[in-house]
């Protein structure tokens, strides 16, 4: 009979061998999500590749490698985050990034399209700032895949990221920092000008997110029975009262309409999501429409928008300073694209002012047409559609909010923009997400796209780690 001190192994031994077979093991395990994403990544090239060769032969009528190029290296990039997320996230939804790809390269497309009409070249094209910028705006998301392994530690420093998004918020009237615009958006660091309230939307979601999770039984506590609703009480209603100010307060500072009406939504989104009460959207929905009423009567370039918007084609309002020139442009362009569009290259979105930021939508829908725009539209509700389902089939109540709130917030700001051109609503000064031109909402929004990735790949993974 064997010693069992000769032939027992050491406990450690063992379990090294144990954790080096599970190894193999997930190594050998078909990953289905991943192939289903590398599959629509390259869908999502040839797609893009396909929009510059038709812009390029509409405009120029001929083929130019050196661009093509160019944009075959960013989409590198874009695979190299789909290899981080087969070591590090497999579990990641499969949809996401490719959705994301395939929107920013069509803007891309359309913003070089407007470069070739207008003859801008270099660094002076909007369409090579934004390859630049797409190329950074992807790093950035593969920084954030590979260094935030668990999301949930960002809860700890709930408020830390609330007094970075004020502070962000803040950034642009500090004297010295601000830029001269129609709305104090913008801070100028020398080399560069950025949006800081494109990275204040995620700090502050995340500080929503955890404030939310700390309070929601006191915000989700028994109220009184109203028209079939449970309305909170008065005591209760303080925060979205603070914010509501915050809010009007960047409407009135910095003249910015469009942010102020976002993190007001995207927090209103947030509270019902923890409560499930639908007072709380009432209320948000009551005190939104009297802050911009206020905001229409007390501040004269809010109601000059909301002039353009009742009646755009006065001929006063199309020839005054601020007017409805650009609006009636945009939906010219838009009746000009009809169904089915002009064909890339071939029609004549350059005229519309503001045509690669603001208006790129109107562009993107008269050479694409109607037929585009719902395309376009599509792949955004698909977006959205997936981060909800990340937040509502996770049971950790941190990054159920998170993502949906995240969600939301990219549905709100295509609604607000894509509203605004069409004559919806008034038109606000936000970028459309991944179409427009813009580094700081490149950047933002493929953050986003990274903390949906590291929620995605925890729900599945990790279906039962709740906050404690």
């Amino acid at each position: 009979m064997a010693d069992p001190a000769i032939t027992r192994e050491p406990a450690s031994e063992i379990s090294a061998d144990t954790a080096v077979v599970r190894a193999l093991k997930r190594l050998r395990t078909p990953q289905k999500q991943r192939n289903r994403e590398l599959g629509l990544l390259l869908f999502a090239l040839v797609l893009s590749l396909g929009a510059l060769v038709l812009v390029q032969l509409g405009v120029m009528g001929e083929i130019a490698p050196g661009y093509l190029i160019a944009f075959g290296g960013l989409f590198t990039t874009v695979i190299a985050v789909h290899i981080a997320l087969r070591v590090w996230a497999r579990d990641a939804d499969p949809f996401v990034v490719p959705i994301a790809t395939l929107l920013t390269g069509l803007g891309i497309a359309m913003i070089y399209r407007i470069d070739l009409a207008i003859g801008a070249e270099g660094w002076d094209a909007a369409s090579v700032r934004q390859l630049a910028w797409a190329g950074i705006a992807i790093l950035g998301c593969l920084a954030v895949v590979i260094a935030l392994r668990n999301y949930r530690v960002l809860f700890r420093y709930t408020y830390i990221f609330g007094f970075v998004g004020i502070a962000l918020l803040l950034l642009p009237i500090v004297p010295g920092l601000g830029t001269e615009a129609n709305a104090d958006v913008w801070v100028s660091l020398g080399i560069f000008s950025f949006q800081p309230g494109e990275l204040a939307k995620i700090s502050l979601a995340i500080f929503f997110a955890g404030y939310l999770v700390r309070t929601r039984e006191s915000l989700s506590s028994v109220g009184t029975r109203f028209l079939g609703m449970t309305w909170p009480r008065a005591r209760e209603l303080g925060p979205l009262l603070v914010l509501w100010l915050i809010s009007l307060g960047i409407i009135v500072l910095q003249r910015d309409l469009g942010t102020g009406l976002l993190l007001f939504g995207m927090f209103v989104a947030m509270l019902y999501v923890a409560t499930g009460k639908t007072s709380w959207v009432v209320i948000g929905l009551v005190l939104a429409a009297a802050g911009a009423f206020f905001a229409s009567r007390v501040l004269s370039y809010v109601g000059g928008r909301f002039d353009n918007w009742l009646d755009p084609f006065n001929p006063d309002r199309i020839e005054a300073t601020g007017g409805s020139f650009q609006l009636v442009q945009g939906i010219y362009g838009l009746a000009h694209g009809g169904l089915i569009g002009t064909g890339l290259g071939q029609g004549r979105p350059y005229i519309t002012p503001l045509s690669q930021s603001d208006y790129i939508l109107p562009s993107l829908g008269e050479e694409l047409g109607l037929a585009g725009v719902f395309a376009i539209l599509l792949l955004y509700m698909v977006f959205v559609a997936r981060g909800i389902r990340i937040g509502v089939a996770g049971q950790d109540d941190f990054g159920k909010l998170l993502a949906t709130g995240l969600a939301f917030t990219i549905a709100l700001q295509v609604f607000i923009m894509v509203g605004g051109v069409t004559r919806v609503i008034p038109v606000t000064g936000l970028t459309t997400p991944f179409l427009a031109a813009g580094g700081s909402s490149l950047v933002a929004n493929w953050i986003i796209v990274a903390l949906l990735l590291r929620i995605s790949d925890a729900v599945r993974s990790r279906p039962r780690a709740v906050i404690g």
